[in-house]
Parts: structure tokens; sequence; C-alpha cells
């Protein structure tokens, strides 16, 4: 299970506190917090006004590189942002994020296609310039003009990550039916690429919320999901994900749940 840590965007009101602030040591502790736990990647998100963001972006990055290694998850709806944020990155990560709306994919995809960027993945959300679509088929049509601009770009499947875009379940009217429908659909057609979701959004609005992350996580990982954005901190969730890849057939004796139990990752915090 791809991991990409949610834990520094400053959406998070403590998170916007620490960058006003320019707390590096916050921005520092949070990060080897989420790659202690096992993230994959870490998302680094500033949510600033774009004049400041870029700027921003540079510092928060930094502050991740001098304590971890892992590779970041550069995010900012502005592709422009992306395409100067992402030169500060000491290795290769991903653009988070691109879509159908407007020309974000052919600002980002034509970076990506440089030889010197070979490594760098993208998130890609299956919205366009008409929103969120509303039923499974018109999300398809998205992810197909995505993929058809990967095929042009010489983008490879595996080098993307397809969002379905996880809704608030309280005001869905067809429950996740939408969200699996897409997820099978997209494992079915390209067995190599990668399909993630913002896990907690399911359930906001919802009392005892993480119910609600832990049911969704289980059914969208047996639908294809094998990438996720959350907090890598949260012990039963990581376990809830070790468990379910081996439930599916997906860790080969175990080895992966027994490894992270071995490391502390998973199961009772170790004295």
């Amino acid at each position: 299970m791809i991991i990409i840590g949610e834990k520094i965007n400053g959406s998070i009101p403590i998170v916007a506190e620490a960058i006003a602030k320019r707390d590096s040591d916050f921005i520092k502790a949070r990060a080897i917090a989420q790659a202690e736990s096992g993230a994959t990647f870490i998302d680094c998100c500033a949510s600033v006004p774009e004049t400041e963001e870029v700027e921003t972006l540079h510092w928060m990055i930094d502050c991740i590189q001098e304590v971890t290694d892992l590779p970041i998850s550069v995010d900012s709806p502005s592709p422009d942002v992306l395409a100067q944020a992402f030169k500060f990155c000491k290795r290769p990560g991903i653009f988070n994020s691109v879509s159908g709306e407007g020309d974000k994919i052919d600002k980002i995809f034509p970076i990506m296609a440089q030889p010197e960027n070979k490594g760098w993945q993208a998130i890609a959300l299956l919205s366009d310039d008409t929103g969120i679509p509303k039923c499974a088929a018109d999300r398809l049509r998205v992810f197909d003009k995505i993929m058809a601009k990967a095929k042009e770009y010489g983008i490879s499947p595996d080098r993307l990550h397809i969002d379905p875009l996880v809704e608030m379940l309280c005001t869905s009217e067809d429950g996740i039916d939408t969200n699996v429908e897409v997820i099978k659909t997209v494992r079915e057609q390209y067995p190599s690429i990668h399909i993630t979701a913002a896990v907690s959004n399911i359930s906001f609005n919802l009392p005892v919320r993480k119910l609600i992350n832990y049911g969704f996580l289980v059914l969208a990982m047996s639908a294809g999901l094998d990438s996720a954005i959350m907090d890598p901190t949260n012990r039963d969730m990581l376990g809830l994900a070790y468990a379910t890849e081996a439930l599916l057939g997906e860790d080969d004796y175990c080895m992966e749940y027994i490894g992270a139990y071995r490391d502390g990752l998973i199961g009772p915090v170790k004295k």
C-alpha cells in the first residue's frame, strides 16, 4: 500500500499557524513522525494565496528534506506553482495534482515527459471544467481523456495515481457505489496504474468518523485502491491497510504484515 502522509497541509489550522510563524521545528517534527510511521511519500501543501505559494512551498520542502529522504508529494491546485515548486525537491516525487480541468495536464505532463523527470509521478483527479461528475460513467469519460493525454506525452500508467474523488457519504446519492465502480473499472483497464483517495473525505459531518473511514478503506482496497492520502501515524488505520492487503492475497505469506508489526508500525505501542 502506498501511503501519502497528509499531516503537513496548511488547510489544517495548527499547520497554518506554524506556516505563518515559519516554525520549522513543527514542520520537521511532523515530517519525522510520518516517516517513522511508514509513509511512502510526504504531502506538502501550503494553502496560502498563490502569490505566496512558491516561496512558502520552498521553505516547507526544505524543512522536510532536512529530516527525511522520503519523496515529497508537492500539493497545489495551481499547475504554475507545481511547475516551479517541484524543482526544490532533491528526488522525484508526486505532482499533486492534475485533472481534466483547464490546461493543467498540458502544463504538467510535458514536464514529466522530460528525460530528467522520468521518476516523477502525478495524482490525476477525475474532474473537469464542469466540476466533479456525479456518475461513474462521466468520471470514467474524464479518465479516458486523461489517459489519452498520458499516451500523447509518453506517461506510462504506473506513473499515475488516479483519484476517483471521494465525497461525503452523508450527502452522497449512491453511497460509495460510484467510487467502487470507478476503481474497479480503472483497475481492470490498467492493472499497473495506481488508484488513490483522500480516505477521510468519506466521513465529513458524521459522528465517530474513524469507523466510516475504516470501513471505506477496506471496501476501496477490495475494489482496487492501492494508494491512500491518509495519516500514517494512525496505527489502527495503517494496521487495517496491512491486514487488508494480506486478506486480499497481496502479501505473500503475510510477510509485509509481520514486518510492519516487528518494526513497531502496527499493533500496541512497544515500550
